[in-house]
């Protein structure tokens, strides 16, 4: 058997959202007639459409098979050229397989989008707001923050104040506000500001926010001190007005009498009162442990009165201690997840899955705790019923943080709770770095990423944005 191929083009290109057509041409150079496969194969094969899916052609004849191209308008449409193929299998001769290859050229395109998480701080003396910044682009995307107001009334501390994004991923811009004026009394004022990301060439992107500003002392303590001076100078006043003007006539009467008077004696003299002195107190006495025995005395009736303890809780946090102890000096990752109708899954550590695999389950929220890794920080991306983009979002929510061998909670675990796309999760500076991957509804398992301390945004983005897909499971290590 033998075929004849050519595609035409060889290299094609289009956009993101768009879609665009090759032919394959093929002749059958055979002497026996036969009905040929095709299959797209390569990175690009899932936004492929091969027509018709078979072809017979007798021999010395040619047909042609046309392949529709439509990448999404996604971060997974990588911008730059991507190979594809097209595998064609003979009927009569399925081992002899034929793989002609050609080139699709994806156009790059930028979408950005910034959230203040949350959009409204409140404070005395300083504000501190969390700017996400999502790459919702097939390119890697560079702006610098920068904050503003009206009147000049807040200073900003942006770290960092220039970010690096690549496509997908989404970085936290740390703020703090502080007002240059201190209000002393009175009640609070909302001071508006915005922030902006600015990228080369294009306008900058604003995102609104209101950092409310609290007296330092309320205005109900200024108006009592007022009262209270005001009351106090109008009592001396009065006093000094109208003191009384005390004179004895008692040495006047003994000298009309004349009688002489003495000294008292210093023992006529009353000694002054003791100054007082607080009574010494004693501590209370330690409240007694609930666990602690009565004694033992009183137990003659079997034990029947004691209540029966539920066993505790085994969460990331106790799987990891244990796994802290058997190893003091290496780093590890323990994990559950909150999974819709079954609730917590068992605690697993260090690459193994938390989670189910094709059930359409979705998962709510995640538990994370680590040893020798410093810290945890996180935050949830989940559905949002209110998109008009077709995205997700981050739930409000600020970014928990958890020390070594203390439970981090992301997700919510209520009835109503929305399904989780995806997280934002690192670990501290000097704890190494935290990798991950995660198995999304009708897509399977992504690839394994790391976030990289010291570099960048210095976390990673595990998930999906599209509001129609969810997560299914997790693996993490460190």
């Amino acid at each position: 058997m033998s075929l004849w191929t050519s595609l035409e083009p060889a290299s094609a290109t289009v956009d993101p959202g768009g879609s665009t057509t090759v032919r394959l041409r093929l002749r059958n150079t055979g002497d026996v007639v036969d009905e040929y496969r095709f299959e797209a194969v390569g990175d690009v094969a899932p936004w492929t459409v091969v027509e018709p899916q078979t072809l017979r052609l007798y021999p010395g004849t040619t047909g042609t098979v046309e392949l529709s191209f439509a990448p999404p308008r996604t971060p997974d449409a990588t911008a730059g050229p991507n190979p594809y193929a097209v595998r064609i299998t003979p009927t009569e001769h399925p081992e002899a397989v034929t793989v002609p290859e050609g080139n699709l050229t994806i156009t790059p395109f930028t979408e950005v989008r910034a959230e203040l998480v949350p959009p409204t701080v409140k404070g005395r003396f300083r504000g501190r707001p969390k700017l996400a910044v999502d790459n919702l682009g097939n390119t890697k995307l560079t702006a610098s923050v920068s904050g503003s107001d009206n009147g000049d009334q807040l200073s900003y501390d942006l770290h960092p104040s220039n970010v690096q994004i690549e496509p997908g991923r989404a970085a936290f811009v740390k703020a703090t506000l502080k007002p240059r004026q201190i209000i002393w009394f009175g009640s609070k004022e909302e001071r508006p500001y915005k922030f902006a990301v600015q990228r080369s060439g294009v306008a900058p992107l604003d995102v609104e926010g209101t950092y409310v500003q609290r007296g330092f002392l309320p205005r109900w303590l200024a108006t009592f001190l007022g009262v209270f001076m005001a009351l106090a100078i109008t009592f001396v006043m009065l006093w000094i007005a109208y003191k009384p003007q005390v004179r004895s006539e008692a040495k006047e009467r003994l000298d009309e009498a004349g009688v002489s008077t003495l000294a008292p004696s210093p023992s006529a003299t009353p000694p002054p009162p003791p100054t007082p002195t607080a009574p010494a107190s004693t501590p209370p006495p330690a409240a007694q442990s609930p666990d602690a025995g009565g004694g033992g005395g009183g137990g003659g009736a079997g034990g029947g009165s004691e209540k029966e303890k539920k066993a505790p809780e085994k969460t990331a946090a106790t799987a990891v201690q244990a796994l802290a102890a058997d190893d003091p000096g290496g780093r590890h990752i323990c994990y559950r997840a909150f999974v819709t109708g079954k609730g917590w899954t068992d605690a697993v550590c260090d690459g193994q899955t938390a989670g189910t695999e094709g059930e359409g389950k979705p998962l709510k929220a995640l538990n994370v705790a680590v040893s020798g890794a410093k810290r945890t920080g996180s935050a949830a991306f989940v559905h949002f019923p209110g998109s008009t983009d077709g995205k997700g979002h981050y739930n409000g929510k600020p970014w928990s943080f958890a020390p070594d061998g203390i439970d981090n909670y992301f997700g919510s675990t209520k009835a109503d709770a929305p399904n989780m796309l995806g997280f934002t999760i690192n670990v501290d500076d000097g704890g190494g770095a935290v990798c991950q991957t995660v198995h999304i509804h009708n897509q399977g398992w992504l690839g394994m990423s790391c976030d990289k301390p010291g570099e960048g945004e210095g976390f990673v983005f595990g998930g999906t944005l599209n509001n129609d897909l969810w997560l299914e499971a997790v693996k993490f290590t460190v």
